[in-house]
């Protein structure tokens, strides 16, 4: 083992007598908890704004899922060579480009009058998002040494937990009392803060043997690979999984990353070195990130629905019920720090992904008659076991990377998350789609509902796949408590199955964890010293 020194300086203790407050460990936490607290609310917030965008830009269906799928889609795009530009130029510069970036285009969208405009800067949104992320991974891998790292790393987790689930109780408040720009002006300020606190605080590091040239074609290839995955999964649900345009951009992912990765096999200094995955517990720890996220961001899509579609909820009301999957999340990712610290991440995180199976499979017994004490206990659970298990995997990744590369490992860890979100939200999406229209005519039937021609049935089950009846105001009132009744039930089967789905993902999960340990390389994480 040979010991270097970033480029910086040895040891956080000397930059901080030497230089004050400037990279000061827990100071450099705080900054950049404030600038990722923006991309994560981002990611669930918007959601309940999109009807108030849709009704004050007349934008169509098509429209407002752009918003979103603008956004996904430059985030998961950008993560990885983000990350890249970060362990090339150093964490703190894209740091700070990407706040300000994020910052910027968020006011742009609440000044926006068309949808065409929101959706362009919400692409930019994404991008700068993509320059913020790794760059606070990397920024904590390179200040906080290795006793305290893991800890760092549970707070980071407990941040991004918290912004993610209390996105629709930020937005529906600012919705329902200012309006839906409020939703990106509240970025303007946090970003600034951030800005300034990154500044004076955050110290630039950078790993002597950091890369020197920057691989053009393994950017673009991956890139490539990684838009025509997203792509494939964001249209699946319109298409079909056996539509030709869906089975063509999921080829063209796999020639792409076959492309990719024989390229990066050839060049001198790869995008991402493949020898990274030679480590087992690095890519046990990617593999359990994609997991999580499947059943975490799937599950989470159904059950807004759910809650306000099936119990009439207004979305601050729902946004209340998931409080306990906040609290949880908030509670156990500083907590699973510390544990993990002391024993390593294996046996915490298998037992947490054990928790999440359980809890997921509890969300499959729900129906119309669950009270909010039944749906608070497998709230709770679900992010009891989802805090262990984002600290732990971060830390196996990160810290099994090279300190030179750790601003690649922390976009591999966020793209495992964008892709996993993604993966579930497809995957699911289309077990319940199945189940409604294998089940919605028999349901209709069985209720001696009025015979629907298979175009009406069809519209029918786009209804019901959201958990709303198919009625409006040309239904007889007399027919309204039974068509409800049927979309309904046929809603919660839906649900149901989809739950089961998600928690055999998870029980995998644990699986992949088992083969997960300490970072290799963690003990650089303070002294800038790397294997």
């Amino acid at each position: 083992m040979t010991s270097q020194t970033t480029v910086a300086d040895a040891t956080p203790d000397r930059a901080n007598r030497s230089s004050g407050l400037r990279g000061h460990p827990w100071l450099t936490l705080l900054t950049v908890a404030i600038g990722v607290t923006m991309v994560a609310l981002d990611g669930t917030i918007v959601a309940i704004a999109n009807p108030a965008i849709a009704d004050d830009l007349n934008a169509s269906l098509s429209d407002i899922q752009w918003i979103t799928n603008g956004y996904l889609l430059a985030l998961a795009v950008a993560l990885i060579t983000a990350g890249k530009l970060g362990d090339r130029f150093g964490h703190r510069q894209t740091f700070l480009i990407g706040v300000a970036g994020f910052a910027l285009s968020s006011g742009a969208i609440g000044l926006s009058g068309s949808v065409s405009l929101v959706v362009s800067f919400r692409v930019l949104q994404g991008l700068f998002g993509a320059l913020l992320m790794p760059a606070a991974l990397g920024l904590l891998r390179a200040t906080f040494p290795p006793a305290q790292l893991n800890m760092a790393i549970g707070i980071w987790g407990m941040v991004i937990g918290a912004s993610t689930a209390g996105g629709p109780i930020v937005g529906g408040l600012l919705v329902e009392h200012v309006n839906w720009q409020s939703v990106f002006f509240i970025n303007v300020p946090v970003g600034v803060l951030a800005l300034l606190l990154g500044l004076f605080i955050l110290r630039d590091h950078r790993a002597e043997n950091a890369p020197k040239s920057f691989d053009i074609p393994g950017i673009v290839l991956l890139s490539a690979a990684m838009f025509f995955l997203i792509w494939a999964l964001i249209k699946a649900s319109a298409w079909g999984w056996g539509d030709t345009k869906t089975l063509l951009f999921l080829g063209l992912s796999v020639v792409s990353f076959v492309s990719f990765a024989f390229w990066e096999t050839r060049t001198k200094e790869p995008l991402i070195p493949l020898s990274m995955f030679r480590s087992v517990p690095l890519s046990a720890g990617t593999a359990l990130m994609v997991l999580m996220a499947f059943g975490f961001m799937g599950g989470l899509f159904f059950i807004t629905f759910y809650l306000q579609n099936v119990h009439g909820m207004s979305p601050v009301d729902a946004g209340m019920h998931l409080l306990p999957l906040t609290a949880m999340m908030i509670v156990s990712s500083p907590l699973a720090g510390v544990v993990i610290t002391r024993v390593g991440p294996r046996i915490p995180m298998v037992t947490a992904m054990l928790i999440t199976t359980v809890a997921l499979y509890g969300l499959s017994r729900l129906d119309t008659g669950s009270g909010t004490g039944e749906t608070s206990l497998w709230f709770a659970m679900l992010g009891l076991g989802l805090g262990p298990v984002m600290v732990g995997a971060t830390e196996v990744i990160v810290g099994n990377a090279p300190l030179e590369l750790a601003g690649v490992a922390g976009g591999l860890q966020q793209a495992g998350m964008q892709v996993g979100g993604s993966l579930g939200t497809a995957v699911l999406g289309a077990v319940m789609a199945s189940k409604v229209d294998h089940n919605l005519p028999d349901e209709w039937a069985a209720a001696q509902l009025p015979p629907a021609t298979d175009a009406q049935m069809a519209k029918a089950s786009q209804a019901v796949e959201v958990g709303l009846p198919p009625i409006d105001k040309h239904t007889p009132p007399e027919l309204v408590e039974p068509i409800t009744k049927v979309a309904h039930e046929t809603f919660l089967s839906g649900m149901q199955l989809s739950f089961v789905v998600a928690a055999c993902v998870a029980a995998a999960a644990a699986v992949f964890a088992g083969f997960t340990k300490r970072g290799a390389n963690a003990e650089a994480g303070g002294a800038g010293v790397h294997i």
